[in-house]
């Protein structure tokens, strides 16, 4: 009798994996139906991960996404299935024990029936947490296993967790191939490994198509035991993203498994619409080279999920950093020359750092790292001269334990820094939260939502929900998409054309800012799109920094004023959370003392004076988008 293979379709990751956005709550009902018509998914990855984040950062409300989005596969009996980060929850850091409970409890109310959870450094303290919260909420719960390929990450170590695990409770487990590097012969051997100790559980491969072993793979684990294959589909499957649908049916097929029938008259409808939400505006978000298969990724091992921001965003840090070499008349890099200098980096890098599992955020963070040194070496400083404090977190084991050894010289910059490591339960620092949420919701007015939903939201993404209820995300979004347009930054979103982003345009003298009327879903914008710099910046560099030390931010003396500048480009936060207190006009501060934040690369980077005095003024307001050389805070 044949074995029967499952799959699932991946409708969240195949977006997060291609670029920066999702689709909105009427673009997803829209589509809902005709992948529930196709008859051959067995369950649906609906959110998780950066879902809920995003849905806040273009100013929709994400529980209305949820809900709305998941009731078509309940009610048709698909399973769906979100991603969640453990002690991370749906964000980027971590997350007090009593937000993450009540996460668990909302999304089985909004429909989400599995909850997959895996920690990006597989610390099983984590997960075995997600484990007993998911259960109480009434969820399946799937433990993940975060897949790299290093000499500390054996077939014997994965099998090892994996039993540690189930015998913590998972119902399921997940093989989460997030960058597509494992081996194929090596991946089978885990799933074999698992399967001969516990023949019933039930085994899900997660693999990207990233450097190009996943379809070798898939037919591995499957014969190997695996019983659900997740999947993308056309026009967002390969490259960064997902084995498609159709090639992963027809190769298992051959092989003889049982695998479902395709309704291929929906399976076109649910491509043409996929491709309709492209046009729309989400293929401006969307790099073309992310549809590649690139196996240059073999080496650095980046995961999927990440490139497809991360070749969003690298236009940004290039811009910044050709602008810096600009004003210095230093020869300018292409996006090749960052790109390879990034993978070298992190090459070298992920060795030093323990070996964490490079995915959401620990693969952010040793990208975020490398690319920091790649910047500061090009402008003359030192490796580790900018290390992030979420990055700091990682490397003293407030995230968890580090799978293999911390480099000697990291251990000396920590001490250097007076930082102390961390063995204890990696929740513990994080005390419960949530009545100081409900505190801030009740002297606002804002209601808690059905099922304490919106509680959740603010808890969980406390920067992100304000600028959604402000309507300040909204506004942002719609601005930026109306300058993408403008300029025809984004790519063009037929598949026939595709080519990639305009490249930057170089400032010249021949050409002048010009001004467009651009309609953004019914609402108009002025937009004004210059060539280069309109103005220089002027404004005195930042001095080299100290490579035992995060650099404090350089002040600028002018008479009895002086200027503290923003070291990077990023967005300028007076704090990172509801436990800090913002400096305000009239404070005190000495030298070394914290002015605030600049989040760059998901990853927030604390800002000190390195000169004490009285603050007399706050020059960007919390939330400001500010570049290199900025000015942040005068003090005299």
């Amino acid at each position: 009798m044949k074995r029967k293979i499952k799959f699932s379709l991946l409708y969240r990751d195949m977006w997060q994996s291609s670029g920066k956005y999702v689709p909105r709550v009427d673009q997803l009902v829209k589509v809902a139906p005709h992948i529930v018509n196709m008859g051959c998914f067995a369950r649906v990855e609906t959110n998780g991960g950066g879902f809920e984040q995003i849905n806040l950062l273009f100013g929709e409300n994400p529980n209305k996404s949820v809900r709305e989005w998941t009731q078509p596969f309940n009610d048709a009996g698909i399973q769906t299935h979100m991603l969640e980060r453990a002690l991370n929850g749906i964000r980027m850091s971590p997350v007090p024990a009593d937000v993450r409970r009540l996460m668990f409890k909302v999304k089985k109310k909004q429909g989400t029936d599995i909850a997959r959870s895996f920690c990006g450094l597989n610390d099983p303290r984590n997960i075995k947490d997600s484990i007993k919260y998911a259960k109480e909420g009434g969820m399946i719960a799937q433990a993940a296993l975060s897949l790299t390929y290093s000499e500390v990450h054996t077939v014997d170590y994965y099998v090892n967790l994996a039993e540690d695990l189930i015998q913590a409770g998972a119902d399921e487990i997940c093989l989460k191939d997030m960058a597509g590097i494992g081996r194929p012969a090596w991946l089978g051997k885990i799933t074999a490994g698992i399967k001969d100790k516990y023949p019933d559980i039930v085994i899900e491969y997660h693999g990207h198509t990233t450097p190009g072993f996943t379809m070798a793979s898939i037919l591995e684990v499957a014969r190997a035991g695996a019983d659900i294959i997740d999947v993308g589909m056309e026009p967002l499957s390969w490259g960064t993203g997902h084995a498609d649908l159709l090639s992963v049916h027809e190769m298992l097929k051959d092989d003889g498994f049982d695998v479902p029938d395709i309704n291929m008259v929906e399976y076109m409808k649910v491509r043409s619409l996929t491709q309709e939400f492209m046009n729309d505006f989400l293929g401006y978000y969307i790099t073309p080279r992310n549809r590649y298969i690139n196996s240059l990724l073999i080496g650095p091992g980046l995961p999927g999920g990440m490139m497809g921001s991360l070749m969003a965003d690298l236009e940004n840090n290039l811009a910044s950093l050709n602008k810096w070499k600009a004003k210095r008349n230093q020869p300018q890099l292409s996006q090749d020359d960052l790109l390879i200098k990034l993978f070298d980096e992190v090459k070298y890098i992920w060795p030093k750092l323990g070996y964490p599992p490079l995915v959401t955020p620990f693969s952010q963070y040793v990208k975020n790292l490398a690319l920091m040194n790649v910047m500061q070496m090009e402008k003359g400083k030192e490796r580790w001269s900018m290390i992030a404090d979420n990055i700091w977190d990682m490397l003293l084991g407030y995230s968890g334990k580090l799978p293999g050894e911390l480099a000697p010289e990291l251990e000396q910059l920590a001490k250097e820094a007076g930082k102390e490591f961390y063995a204890g339960h990696p929740q513990d620092p994080y005390p419960d939260a949530l009545d100081s949420f409900r505190k801030e919701m009740d002297e606002k007015g804002w209601d808690y939502g059905q099922d304490d939903e919106e509680l959740l939201e603010l808890a969980m993404h406390p920067e992100q929900y304000r600028a959604y209820k402000s309507g300040e995300a909204k506004k942002a979004f719609n601005e930026d998409l109306a300058k993408r347009k403008a300029e025809g930054s984004g790519v063009n979103t037929k598949p026939e054309s595709a080519k990639p982003a305009a490249a930057a345009p170089v400032a010249s003298a021949d050409f002048a800012p010009t001004s467009m009327n651009i309609n953004v879903d019914g609402e108009n914008f002025k937009v004004t799109v210059s060539y280069g710099d309109e103005q220089p910046t002027t404004g005195t560099p930042a001095a080299p920094a100290s490579a035992n030390t995060p650099p404090a931010a350089k002040p600028v003396v002018d008479g009895k004023v002086r200027e503290i500048l923003a070291p990077l480009e990023g967005k300028f936060y007076l704090t990172k959370d509801s436990s800090e207190t913002a400096i305000k006009v009239g404070d005190t501060i000495g030298a070394g003392d914290l002015i605030g934040y600049v989040e760059a690369m998901k990853t927030y980077n604390a800002i000190k004076a390195d000169v004490g005095g009285q603050v007399v003024e706050l020059v960007q307001n919390s939330g400001s988008d500010v570049e290199e050389d900025d000015v942040l805070v005068r003090i005299k």
